[in-house]
């Protein structure tokens, strides 16, 4: 029987937010790409939560589109709801969140993915790697086709022998009924790679018409809108808003839930995976905060044209009856009138310690993996590692120099570094505590800190680079000028200090002085300040956060060199680490089982101790003089 053979540069397994990202990146990279999708109906889907972004997800959306991704651009055409958290607190933790119209969300991906060159899109299941002296030839399908490449990109997301669960129901299926993909799970275990199970959930869709609002509070958008992507203005995306409403959980929700612990699958122990620490189920936080009288409970819109309403913060995998009774308990949703249940899923994921830093797999060359099979969460997530993985396989085909973005430069480079480095025993979520350069790694600034990188990788249009070294000049310009203006002690200046209760000068001092007062900003201080130029806001907001931080910014800059030091010190790939003497027998275990690129890397390693970094770094300047 004869069966179809195609051959490609890259291929994608999946067609979520990582696959998005990196067949849209190999494929603008100039790679012939083909992504499969176990339903083309279903590319770009968000199965869960109706929003891109929040607190520190907003910063990995702003990267991905400073490299050249997609999602920020997407979000901009299709938000319903827009609002910047944390904003009572510096700009370090300022995050942006929209509410996604899903389906507009899924219908532009999907237009942008078809009308992309050199990129094809297939639905179809793949069943199986082919994989020839560890070096990855390409992929097979349910249908018996062979499709081989130079590189194999796996973003299969949630879809591994996936098994949906509520109560003692349980589907084979992934995520909104979707088929499950059963075949490959076994063909990564015969070429050796770990596998782990790995669980999340989603809560219940209410009907609108159902739903008492007048018992909720309003949660507006903010007034003044700030896209995602760098490409876009506020007039170019601003409309007209969706409210979003805010409710809570009760002692009557808390009852309800404790009597009936015992038919939860996360209880009996029908599910066996791992599930988000960070993002626990509805039964999970009542038993973990017993404490709590409520919780929060966000109901937010799954779009425009659907009555659809996602129950935020009440994710759960109680049976059906007991669902009515818990939601029906809540303020407002006394009513209420379920469309689709809450549920539980359960996957395979592979353990990412097996990873480069470039998402490659140690063992198999040619192979990167993306997403939530990594073991982390969430569709930002998934777009940071998917731009990744799909502009590291187009470099290694290209024979360039891959992309290790690291922590000093990029949330993704905090992301990938924490899933090679730490063990991951549940689903991984990116949060502004887990960067330690928080202060520099702003998502106000990540055009740039990656703009330049998008463009030497071919991703950024030279006319949009050449907007990013306007800004840079810009912005050292004006810093430069309001550092050197004086303003004096006259009378038109101390009565503007005193309108805005700031202590009145002595002397004259510096524009720049004036701004690192927390009672006043740039903007503010336009009515004393007469030479000032039309700029855009764009540079304004950089020169006023540089100034106020300052001294911190610096102090943050002394220890990235320092870090950088670490990072630069690469490990040789063929180090014998039981030659190199006095290594503790925990550390030359450690350090085989991770292979790390550099002896940064390898200071991050549970196990390894500081002793033992330094016994490295002395082997290493030895072998060096040799």
């Amino acid at each position: 029987m004869a069966h179809i053979t195609e051959n490609y540069d890259v291929v994608v397994i999946g067609a979520g937010h990582a696959g998005c990202e990196a067949a849209l990146a190999a494929a603008r990279l100039g790679m012939e790409t083909i992504m499969f999708t176990v339903s083309i109906s279903n590319i770009a889907l968000m199965p869960c939560n109706p929003n891109i972004g929040g607190s520190s997800k907003g910063h990995l959306v702003k990267e991905i589109d400073a490299l050249g991704g997609e999602m920020g651009k997407n979000i901009d055409k299709t938000f319903i709801q827009s609002k910047m958290l944390n904003k009572s607190k510096g700009p370090a933790v300022h995050s942006l969140r929209a509410q996604a119209d899903k389906e507009a969300y899924q219908r532009e991906m999907t237009k942008v993915v078809f009308n992309t060159e050199h990129l094809t899109v297939r639905q179809a299941e793949v069943t199986e790697l082919i994989v020839e002296d560890k070096v990855i030839k390409g992929v097979k399908t349910y249908s018996g086709a062979t499709y081989y490449a130079k590189a194999v990109i796996m973003t299969t997301g949630t879809y591994l022998k996936a098994r949906c669960i509520y109560g003692d129901v349980s589907h084979a299926t992934g995520p909104n009924g979707l088929p499950a993909a059963v075949g490959l799970s076994q063909s990564l275990l015969d070429n050796g790679i770990e596998l782990y199970r790995f669980k999340t959930g989603t809560p219940a869709r209410i009907d609108k018409n159902s739903i008492d609002f007048s018992k909720m509070e309003e949660q507006k958008g903010d007034e003044e809108i700030v896209p995602f992507s760098f490409t876009n203005t506020e007039e170019d995306i601003k409309r007209d808003q969706i409210s979003c409403w805010l409710t809570y959980t009760n002692e009557e929700t808390h009852d309800i839930i404790r009597a009936n612990l015992h038919r939860s699958p996360l209880f009996s122990g029908a599910i066996e995976g791992t599930g988000p620490r960070y993002c626990p189920s509805i039964e999970d936080k009542v038993v973990k905060f017993s404490d709590k009288n409520k919780h929060q409970v966000f109901i937010e819109p799954e779009g425009e044209n659907t009555n659809e309403m996602y129950i935020g913060g009440m994710s759960s995998s109680l049976p059906e009856d007991v669902q009515y009774a818990m939601y029906r308990s809540v303020k407002g949703l006394e009513n209420a009138k379920i469309v689709r249940n809450a549920y539980a899923i359960e996957y395979d994921c592979i353990n990412p310690m097996q990873l480069r830093s470039t998402l490659e797999f140690k063992t198999i060359s040619g192979l990167y993996s993306a997403g939530q099979i990594n073991g982390s969460s969430g569709y930002e997530e998934a777009g940071g590692q998917g731009i990744l993985a799909g502009i590291n396989a187009a470099m290694k085909i290209q024979g360039r120099e891959e992309i290790v973005l690291d922590r000093s430069q990029a949330y993704i480079g905090v992301l990938i570094d924490d899933l090679v480095t730490k063990e991951t025993h549940e689903p991984y979520r990116m949060m502004t505590s887990r960067a330690e350069y928080r202060l520099i790694l702003r998502q106000d600034n990540a055009d740039l800190r990656l703009t330049k990188i998008g463009h030497d990788v071919g991703l950024i249009s030279d006319e949009r680079y050449e907007h990013l070294l306007w800004k840079e000049k810009m912005i050292e310009q004006e810093t430069e000028r309001v550092s050197t203006k004086m303003i004096g002690a006259n009378k038109k200046v101390q009565a503007f200090l005193e309108a805005h209760e700031s202590t009145p000068l002595k002397t004259a001092l510096s524009l720049a002085d004036l701004i690192r007062r927390p009672e006043l900003s740039y903007d503010v201080l336009e009515e004393i300040d007469d030479e000032r130029p039309g700029l855009p806001k764009e540079v304004t907001d950089q020169v006023e956060i540089n100034l106020k931080y300052d001294g911190y910014i610096k102090r943050q800059m002394k220890q990235v060199e320092q870090f950088k030091k670490m990072e630069e010190k690469l490990i040789p790939e063929d180090i014998v680490y039981e030659e190199v003497g006095s290594l503790r027998i925990e550390a030359v275990q450690k350090l085989n089982k991770f292979r790390p690129r550099s002896i940064g890397q390898a200071s991050r390693i549970s196990g390894v101790s500081p002793a033992d970094v330094s016994v490295l770094l002395v082997y290493l300047t030895s072998q060096r003089g040799k």
